[in-house]
């Protein structure tokens, strides 16, 4: 495994973990995932460059376009729950209670 490898892997490993792991805030949560999504365009477009494939050339556009959609639902999300509870802790919401 090269050195640029086992950092993307290692970055999203530790996104991942971040989010399995401290669940307090919304927000940190969302930053995690914000982080998983980078590691993955990097990782993603880097490998679009070694091939040299035109085929493959799109699919980095098409991730960074998922992750925009993902980062401003979460946002809406975030907006919504702050309004709503009062604050952004994990621990807070209950679907049940909706």
């Amino acid at each position: 495994m090269t050195p640029v490898h086992f950092s993307f892997t290692s970055a999203f490993i530790l996104g991942l973990m971040g989010l399995a792991f401290h669940r307090t805030h919304l927000l940190s949560a969302l930053l995690c995932l914000e982080g998983m999504m980078l590691s993955l365009f990097i990782a993603l477009a880097l490998w679009t460059l070694q091939f040299e494939s035109t085929s493959f050339s799109t699919a980095p556009m098409l991730l960074l376009a998922f992750s925009a959609c993902e980062a401003s639902t979460g946002l809406a999300l975030l907006v919504a729950t702050a309004r709503t509870h009062g604050t952004d802790h994990l621990q807070n919401l209950n679907l049940l209670q909706c």
